[in-house]
């Protein structure tokens, strides 16, 4: 069954979802950044860093960026970071690199990404795109030994590009002492701000379209609700979005108001 607003606005499916396709995604100015920096660090075999507040959209442009490489050249690898020990990232690796083994020896670990890596290169012949998403999370330890996961024949051979995304103080994590082997890596970063009030109103008109709608259905005073309530944060506009046309929807209003965000924004944190 159907939620209710969905019903009253007529929506062919769920508005304001992270559940887009990455064709869906709104191609914005710092989605393009973003796509660039990859790109150059794609090409190099180097290592580009995505950073920015919880919720503004790094994941998102960064499955963008994906999704343009070529899935016959490319093997993307993405693995979302935990706090545990250089061992139990090692141990993501290699599940996504569907190796198989028991091992909790660091070393043997290792051998074996990088055995799996050669092989997709000179065996395969497809260029592996390691991705970690909330790199932030990553301990010091694991940032002052993560540069030998790239280095081939005596470093001479770059074939594993890394993007790291995360919160702001990702940056902070690579200043230390331990980690500048892995920092001096480093080619280009990006750093998602907040979007413009202007922004905000195509990103709700871009999903409303998504999700079967073609008119506006936010006022503007709505809008600029939205866009000072989420801080210019992507998440918390989806959220505050769709609460709003809960609201609406419960008071059979078909244009949703400055108050209906007020309400919506009562049922976050």
């Amino acid at each position: 069954m159907k939620p209710l607003y969905r019903t009253f606005f007529g929506f062919t499916r769920e508005p304001f979802t992270a559940e887009l396709k990455a064709d869906q995604i709104l191609q914005t100015a710092e989605v393009t950044a973003v796509a660039e920096r990859f790109d150059y660090a794609v090409n190099l075999g180097a290592i580009a860093l995505v950073t920015g507040e919880v919720g503004s959209g790094k994941s998102t442009a960064l499955r963008w960026a994906l999704n343009r490489l070529h899935p016959s050249e490319f093997r993307p690898i993405w693995i979302t970071a935990c706090s545990g020990s250089i061992l139990e990232l090692y141990r993501l690796l290699s599940s996504e690199l569907e190796m198989e083994t028991a091992t909790y020896s660091r070393a043997t670990l290792l051998k074996f990404i990088r055995r799996q890596i050669l092989e997709l290169t000179d065996g395969r012949k497809q260029k592996p795109v390691l991705i970690i998403d909330e790199a932030s999370l990553l301990r010091l330890e694991v940032f002052a030994e993560l540069h030998t996961l790239t280095q081939f024949e005596g470093d001479s051979r770059p074939l594993l590009p890394i993007i790291f995304a995360g919160q702001n103080n990702l940056l902070d994590l690579l200043l230390y002492r331990t980690s500048i082997p892995l920092a001096s890596r480093v080619v280009a970063r990006c750093h998602l701000q907040a979007i413009s009030r202007s922004d905000m109103e195509l990103y709700l008109n871009h999903h409303l379209k998504i999700a079967g709608i073609s008119h506006p259905l936010f006022a503007d005073q709505a809008v600029t609700a939205i866009h000072q309530g989420s801080g210019g944060l992507l998440r918390r506009a989806n959220h505050l979005a769709r609460g709003a046309l809960i609201a609406a929807a419960h008071e059979k209003i078909q244009q949703v108001s400055a108050e209906h965000v007020r309400i919506a924004s009562s049922e976050l944190i």
